[in-house]
């Protein structure tokens, strides 16, 4: 298949993937209910850091190695649920510290936070064994035969990551429209704890998945 005729079907595809529900979207809706837009920004860019990693590594044959290996595939998966439960279990605590009630959450665009937001999306991404998996099917399917591997994986994930962006920061603002309701003290105690169960159980359901 010709690469560029192959390009409407692979941002189709993109598209529906990303849209689907998943930790990446709702790292994306919690942060930015309670932080807004600006803040969420770092989170998606890190996001997207870890899916260009991923996309690499595919295009190395890193990604293969992890599909092929039992053990490797299992650190990932104990490691990418680890990582899904914590964040759920710091949603579940901000819950139970703020129960008291107290005063409107200010959003927080410091440069502090805005690392922690890109280095809490990036862990996000990477420690997902279904995204190594994903690189590995998905991508061979749009590279023509003859075509260097590592490029064009590399040139279709930078369409992907655009694609993303654009996605998840178009959620974001719509999400982060309605701040400031979602920052009451008895919406955002409620938010966080809905927040921290669809992360505990998105973690438990990779602890518990196959290939």
């Amino acid at each position: 298949m010709d690469l560029v005729a192959s390009l409407p079907v692979f941002l189709l595809s993109v598209v529906l993937i990303s849209a689907s529900p998943g930790p990446a979207i709702a790292l994306i809706f919690r942060r930015a209910a309670l932080r807004g837009v600006r803040a969420t920004v770092p989170t998606v860019l890190g996001l997207e850091a870890g899916l260009y990693v991923w996309a690499i590594a595919a295009g190395a044959g890193l990604a293969a190695l992890v599909a092929a290996s039992e053990a490797a595939y299992l650190v990932l998966r104990v490691v990418g649920a680890a990582v899904l439960v914590s964040l759920g279990a710091l949603a579940w605590f901000a819950a139970w510290r703020d129960r008291g009630g107290g005063g409107e959450v200010v959003a927080t665009t410091g440069r502090r936070s805005g690392w922690f937001a890109f280095g809490e999306g990036a862990v996000v991404q990477l420690a997902n064994p279904k995204a190594a998996i994903f690189m590995f099917a998905f991508y061979p399917q749009f590279i023509p035969a003859g075509r260097p591997l590592l490029a064009t994986t590399a040139l279709l994930a930078l369409l992907q990551v655009a694609v993303e962006v654009v996605l998840y920061v178009s959620l974001a603002a719509a999400v982060g429209r309605a701040g400031a309701w979602f920052r009451r003290p008895q919406i955002r105690r409620r938010l966080e704890a809905v927040s921290g169960t669809v992360l505990i159980g998105l973690g438990v359901r990779v602890a518990a998945s196959s290939r």
